[in-house]
């Protein structure tokens, strides 16, 4: 692949290192990118990180519409002139961890088919990920540029390194795939790390009753991660050793197993066996939320967590 080096093109730009900046400028490997991001004429895209605009033209010339939230205003004339014959394509400025990004996209697309796409500064690649994947459920697809070590995190199994509660809410809800991998080389100016293009096919694997229940398990069991599932059970939900024992007996797993060596479908059936004892019981742990009056109308009569 071709080396890019210096500032970004004869722009006199000169990207800034407390914003994370780092560019590919190569319209073929930007080419290659967003072929790999699916987006297609009855897409809406929603692009995070535009930068000089590189894969935004790309994008645009392939979507229906694109919307790319940048942060950094003193791009504003660089983006201006890159989409300026790309009249689908439209720039919103400011830090996207502050925008309600179902709002936006319905604002600006309605209904229809919608992608992500995102190149941005890997120090806030796990919330801008997390954020995307909580607010924009419906989008049929992620594709996001991140470190290569944080992609082998995000396809890593039980028990392997990384394994852990990203790792889980992406493999949950999406079919990940390593679309491209990018060597350091081909930004502009040249990180320290090799990336990937990782992309997000959305499935729904297993059915969840409550997602943000699921979400705040998955924290509470790895929160002390060298200790085994059933002494975070007792720390994070409030119960004894025998009660403890009964939900992992329900979910059908030893009481010595930590929560790294669960798969998926595991910890889909230990978040129902934990959701209907709270409902019965009303268990919280520390800086929890209560299941709703609604949650406690639905649940199944279980015989794990009976009442007393």
């Amino acid at each position: 692949m071709k080396r890019q080096t210096g500032k970004s093109r004869s722009s006199g730009f000169a990207p800034r290192h407390s914003l994370g900046q780092n560019f590919i400028l190569d319209d073929s490997l930007m080419a290659t990118v967003a072929e790999a991001s699916l987006a297609g004429p009855e897409d809406s895209v929603l692009e995070i990180g535009p930068g000089m605009g590189t894969l935004t033209k790309q994008l645009a010339d392939r979507a229906g519409k694109v919307l790319a939230i940048e942060v950094d205003e003193t791009l504003r004339p660089y983006l201006t002139v890159a989409l300026e014959n790309r009249k689908n394509a439209e720039i919103v400025f400011g830090d996207v961890l502050r925008f309600d990004l179902g709002k936006l996209c319905r604002e600006h697309f309605g209904q229809g088919p919608l992608r992500v796409a995102a190149n941005i500064p890997y120090y806030i690649t796990t919330e801008i990920l997390l954020k995307v994947m909580r607010e924009l459920p419906d989008a049929r697809s992620l594709a996001f540029m991140v470190q290569r070590e944080v992609a082998d995190k995000l396809l890593a199994g039980p028990g392997e390194d990384g394994y852990g509660p990203l790792t889980i809410l992406a493999q949950m809800h999406y079919e990940l795939e390593r679309a491209l991998e990018v060597p350091a080389d081909c930004f502009t100016p040249r990180p320290r790390v090799d990336s990937t293009f990782v992309l997000f096919r959305r499935r729904q694997l297993h059915e969840l009753r409550d997602e943000a229940f699921f979400d705040k398990m998955l924290h509470r069991i790895f929160l002390m991660r060298r200790k085994t599932l059933l002494n975070n059970l007792i720390s994070q939900y409030g119960l004894d050793r025998a009660a403890a024992a009964e939900v992992l007996a329900a979910v059908g797993v030893p009481e010595q197993v930590r929560a790294e060596a669960l798969d998926l479908a595991q910890l889909a059936r230990l978040s129902e066996v934990l959701y209907e004892c709270a409902v019965k019981k009303n268990i919280a742990g520390p800086d929890s939320d209560s299941v709703s009056d609604a949650g406690r109308e639905r649940a199944p009569a279980n015989d794990t967590c009976e009442e007393e």
